[in-house]
Formats: C-alpha cells, structure tokens, sequence
C-alpha cells in the first residue's frame, strides 16, 4: 500500500509538472546567463572544428544546425513539432586574397562577399589612379564624382564609406576600372566586411580592402606626381550551394494564430558569429527549453533560425516568399533577435506604426532592468524585412554592429570574448517575457497591414547592420 501511495503521489507530480500554467514571470525566471552561456561555448566550439566559422554554405553552418535540431527533434519532440526548410543560395568564397602595393611588398587586405576574381594566377598589374573624396556624399558613389576620371586598364583608388560598395565598383567598371583598391574610412587593419550582394555577380570589378593610413599614402602620393603600380589578385569561386531554415513550434496554441521569433543561425566566414547571430539563437535556444515545460497558452509559438542572412536575408525571405495570403495571415506577430549581446551595447527596439504592444512591451522592460531602451526605425539590414514588407506586426531587439558598440563585427574576433552577458542575459529575459505574454493574449496586437512597401522577395543586396555594404 505504501508503495501504491508513492506511485500516486509520483505520477500525481509529473502529472502536475506537464499541466504546469505558462506565466510571464516563470519564462522570465528560466533564463539565465550560464546556460546561454554554454550555447554560445558550443557555437565558438563548432565554429574552431570548422575551419572557424559557421558560415552558410560550409560545414560549420551544418553542424550548428545540427545542434539546434539535436534539442529542438530529439529531446523537445513531445512538445515541439520541428522541421527543417531547405533552400537554395550563390555562394561565394574567396580563397585567396593580396595586394602588392607600390614598393614592391604585400600591404594588409580583406576580401568582400560576392567578390569577383582577378585572372589566376597573375592577378591585375596596374596603374593606380585616384579618385576624389567626398565624405558627405561618400567617395565614388556618383556620376558626377567620375568626371575626368578615365580609369581605363587601371586600378582605381577609392575611399570607402557612406554608400553601398556595388555602386562604387559598378562606376568605376563604367570608367574603364579593371578594379579598385578600397581604402577603410577609419584607421588600423580592424576592418569590417561586407557584402556585395549576390544579384551583382558578374556585375563588378574585382577588389581589395585596405587599410585608411595605405590609403591616404598612396593618395598623396599620386597627388605629387609619382606614378604607382600596384598588384591586386583575387581567387574567387561562385556557385549554387543548399542550406537550411531550422523551424520549431510549440504543439500547443492555436495554428491560426501565432508569434514568430526569429534568429539568423549563420555567421559570416570571416569568424565564429558569436555576437551576429549567436546571441539571438542562444536566446531561441533557451526560449523553446522553457516554453516546452508550461501548457495553457492560447497562441501558437513558433522559434524560426533563419540561413544565409549574412548572404543577403536568403533564409528568411524564402521562407516569407513561401507563405500564402492565409499562412501569413496567420501569422500575428514577428519578434527579430540579431545582435542582443553587443560588448558596448545600446539597447534599440525596433518599432514602426504598425509595431503596437510589442514594441512597447520590449522597451519597458528592458528600462525596468535599468537599461537605457531606445526606438529604432527598421531597415532593410535584417530578417524582419520579408515580414515587415508582408504587413505583419513586428518589432525586435538589436544592441548595434560596428565600432563603438560591437568592434568585431564580422571579424575573427567575434568570439566568446565579444558578449556583453548582462545585455544578453537582460534581452533573452525581455524577449521570453513579452513571448509569453503573446502566447496567452494577443489583445493590443494590430492586425496585419497588407500595404507593401518594399520588394523583398528574392533581394539579396542589404546594408547590413551598420557599415556592411559601405
């Protein structure tokens, strides 16, 4: 009899346990730094077994998805029903990259996604020609900047920054340009990368990156007459390769009405992603591990790792070019979680006319934690694109990309070292907080504008997050 009683008692728990009612305040509780922590560990760990990085298109992205489906498919499959979204992208790698500059010895230079490669294995051997600086309008960006410029059987010379780097390599392929030495806006060899956009391939010349003192030099330098001639080599590959949406929603909650939460699972080649996107997929990670727990909630949840952002929104906008009228209908809410744990962070929410309760949610909380929260516009820089441009209510999290707030953006430096854990750990909170709390009740919650603005659908030339095109 006894034993008879504990059973009872023990199923009675579990019983208790799998009817345990989802609250805000529990989702909140459940988050801690350790274990988004040790996402994040493991993450910077396939990213070292992987050539160091976890970049669409190569096995590092492979195995993080693996890593998500290992959770997500095998341990939470009583409670979350997951599938995984293939899809197609350009994929590119520059294998080798150099410039001799004109004395003779190899100068400090990065490569750019989507670059275009020089003749192998010979490279471009050329004159370099200058061309003016306008920082205000940004150096090379413009007709009227070309003019008298013949840049015919050259390299030209071109101060980056301000607007996107396609449109300074395209003028320069209309004035003759056989390519451009690009020359950093800031000084030191911490350069950041960019993407050139797979809709340019073929469309270029090829280029180089180097650092703002080479620049200035050789600038004054053709300015005092000499002539110089400079080496740039290229060895680059394009090609259609697959990669992979990791999708996972809660069994429970109302198919017709669900909050989406979104996060790039990528990285970019030139480093870990621990920051871009890891923070925001720790986050996804420990968001599902509490959902799973609770029941009672009305609205369906679904936890989406997007592929391919660094390539130009490739994941997320296949998926939202995917949906019909009626599946994203259904679709009430989009949550973006790009960056939550810059080192210097600011705390920016994302907010437009039709953001409503969940913008707001977002931004008291993070004040409530003593945190200077701040509304920020939407761009054209991160996966929210293809929901904003369906109409559908959206808002997010970003603690910003680039110097000051995140010095290794796109950089090898992007690693564990490179977290701000108190604003991930504080945003991670936010995000399951307001979550739950759309789970339970979408009241406040506008419905889906069909007005769109922008055409999303297939575009893969963004601005990334601060200075990524520029």
């Amino acid at each position: 009899m006894k034993l008879h009683a504990a059973l009872a008692v023990s199923i009675g728990a579990v019983a208790c346990l799998a009817n345990d009612p989802l609250t805000p305040d529990k989702v909140e509780a459940d988050i801690n730094t350790q274990e988004l922590q040790r996402n994040l560990w493991n993450f910077n760990h396939i990213a070292n077994k992987n050539g160091g990085n976890r970049a669409a298109g190569l096995p590092g992205y492979k195995a993080s998805v693996d890593y998500v489906l290992e959770r997500a498919q095998k341990r939470f499959y009583k409670q979350m029903d997951t599938w995984v979204q293939p899809f197609n992208h350009t994929f590119e790698q520059t294998r080798e990259i150099w410039v001799r500059g004109p004395d003779g010895n190899k100068v400090y230079a990065i490569t750019l996604l989507y670059n275009t490669a020089t003749p192998v294995p010979e490279g471009i051997t050329a004159p370099l020609i200058d061309t003016p600086v306008d920082d205000a309008r940004g150096s090379g960006c413009f007709e009227d900047q070309w003019a008298g410029i013949d840049a015919t059987g050259k390299l030209a010379l071109v101060k980056r920054g301000t607007c996107a780097i396609s449109d300074k390599l395209k003028l320069a392929r209309a004035h003759g340009a056989l390519g451009v030495i690009l020359y950093n806006q800031s000084p030191g060899e911490n350069i950041g990368g960019a993407t050139l956009g797979a809709d340019n391939v073929g469309k270029l010349v090829p280029v180089a990156v180097t650092t703002l003192e080479n620049g200035q030099a050789w600038k004054a330098r053709l300015a005092a007459g000499e002539v110089l001639t400079v080496t740039l080599y290229v060895d680059a590959f394009v090609e259609q390769r697959e990669s992979w949406n990791v999708i996972s929603e809660t069994k429970e909650g109302d198919p017709d009405s669900v909050v989406v939460l979104g996060a790039h699972l990528d990285g970019v080649q030139a480093g870990p992603g621990i920051n871009d996107d890891g923070s925001g997929s720790t986050a996804l990670l420990e968001l599902m591990g509490s959902f799973k727990k609770y029941r009672g909630f009305k609205n369906k949840v679904r936890f989406c790792w997007w592929g391919a952002e660094e390539n130009g929104l490739i994941g997320s906008l296949y998926y939202t070019s995917q949906l019909s009228e009626t599946e994203a209908d259904r679709i009430k809410y989009y949550f973006n979680y790009d960056m939550i744990g810059s080192p210097f962070p600011i705390y920016s929410v994302y907010k437009n006319e039709n953001s409503g309760v969940g913008a707001s949610a977002l931004f008291d909380y993070i004040n409530s934690q003593g945190k200077p929260a701040e509304y920020g516009e939407f761009g054209s820089d991160s996966d929210y694109v293809g929901f904003v441009d369906l109409g559908i209510p959206s808002s997010g999290i970003f603690t910003g990309a680039g110097a000051p707030t995140d010095p290794c953006y796109h950089l090898k430096c992007d690693n564990l070292d490179n977290i701000d854990y108190d604003a991930l750990t504080i945003n991670a909170k936010a995000a399951g907080r307001v979550a739950a709390q759309f789970a339970l009740s979408l009241e406040g919650v506008p419905t889906r504008s069909k007005k769109v603005t922008r055409d999303s659908r297939g575009r893969t030339n963004k601005p990334l997050k601060g200075n990524n095109v520029v």
